[in-house]
C-alpha cells in the first residue's frame, strides 16, 4: 500500500500536461497508447500469440498524424478510414496460414484498438470539450482510490474472486458513490452549466472505470502474467495503472457529446 501511495504521488507532476493541453497531452496520449501497445503484445507473446508490432505501430503513428493533419470536420471520415485499414491489415496479416494463426491476427487488432484507439480519446476529449477533460482522470483514478479505501474498510462479498481476489461489492460500491460526489464538485466549481453532466459522467464513467480494471484483469489471467510491466513501482506497468483511463477516456467523450446533442436540441442553444 504504501509503495502504492509514493508511486501515485510520483505521477501526480504529469497532471500538468492536462493543465497545459494541445500537443502536450496528445503527445502523453500517443506515448501511453505505443507504451500500452507494447506491453499488451508482450502479454500475448507470454501466452504463445504473434501480435504484427509493425501493423500495430503504424497504425498509431497514422491515427494521429490523421489528427493533427486533416481538418477536425472531416478528420471523422478519415478515422473510419483508419479503423477499416486496421482491421484489413491485422488480417492480411494472417495470410502465411502455415505460420500465422488466428489468435495472431487477432490479438494485432485487439492491441491497436484497445490501447491507441480506446486512448485517443483522451484527445478528442481535450480539443472539443476543454475542461471535461479532468473527469476522465477525476473518474478513473478517483474511483481507483475510493474503491480501494471504501473495500479496505467496508468490504465483506467479493466482487470478482477470479479476476480480482481483493476487489469488494462495497468498495465497487464506494467508488461509484465517491466519483460522482467528487465529479459533483468539480462541475460546481467549474463547469456550474454542465453540472448534470458532470454527475452523469461521474455515475457512468465511475462503473465503466471498473470495467476497464476488471477486463485488463481478465487479459492478464489468461496470459498468464501478474503484471503488465514493472515501469511504475506497486503498480506495474502502463496498462496496470492506465488501464480504467482506457475505458474512461471513451466513456467520458460519449456521454459528454451525447448531452450537448440533447442539450441543443431541447433548448435550441
Amino acid at each position: 500500500m504504501k509503495t502504492r501511495i509514493i508511486s501515485g504521488l510520483l505521477m501526480a507532476p504529469l497532471l500538468v500536461l492536462v493543465v497545459l493541453g494541445g500537443y502536450w497531452l496528445m503527445a502523453a496520449a500517443f506515448i501511453v497508447g505505443i507504451m500500452g501497445l507494447h506491453e499488451f503484445y508482450k502479454g500475448f507473446e507470454a501466452a504463445g500469440a504473434k501480435p504484427c508490432r509493425p501493423v500495430g505501430y503504424c497504425a498509431a503513428v497514422l491515427l494521429y498524424l490523421i489528427h493533427i493533419i486533416v481538418p477536425s470536420g472531416n478528420s471523422y471520415v478519415f478515422v473510419m478510414m483508419w479503423a477499416a485499414l486496421v482491421v484489413i491489415a491485422s488480417m492480411v496479416y494472417g495470410f502465411n496460414v502455415e505460420e500465422r494463426k488466428l489468435e495472431d491476427m487477432t490479438s494485432t487488432l485487439m492491441g491497436i484498438m484497445y490501447t491507441v484507439f480506446l486512448s485517443y480519446h483522451i484527445v478528442l476529449i481535450d480539443e472539443q470539450f476543454g475542461a471535461a477533460i479532468w473527469l476522465v482522470f477525476l473518474t478513473a483514478f478517483g474511483t481507483d482510490i475510493m474503491a480501494y479505501f471504501t473495500g479496505m474498510a467496508l468490504g465483506k462479498h467479493k466482487l470478482c474472486p477470479k479476476l480480482s481476489p481483493k476487489k469488494s461489492v462495497e468498495g465497487a460500491v464506494g467508488g461509484v458513490l465517491g466519483r460522482v460526489l467528487l465529479c459533483g464538485l468539480f462541475g460546481v466549481f467549474f463547469m456550474e452549466k454542465q453540472l448534470v453532466m458532470c454527475l452523469v459522467v461521474g455515475f457512468f464513467g465511475s462503473i465503466v472505470a471498473q470495467f476497464g480494471d476488471l477486463s485488463a484483469s481478465a487479459f492478464k489471467r489468461q496470459m498468464g502474467i501478474k503484471d503488465y510491466g514493472n515501469l511504475i513501482p506497486g503498480h506495474g506497468g502502463i496498462l496496470d495503472r492506465f488501464d480504467s483511463v482506457m475505458f474512461t477516456g471513451p466513456a467520458v467523450y460519449y456521454c459528454t457529446y451525447i448531452y450537448f446533442i440533447v442539450h441543443n436540441s431541447l433548448f435550441g442553444i
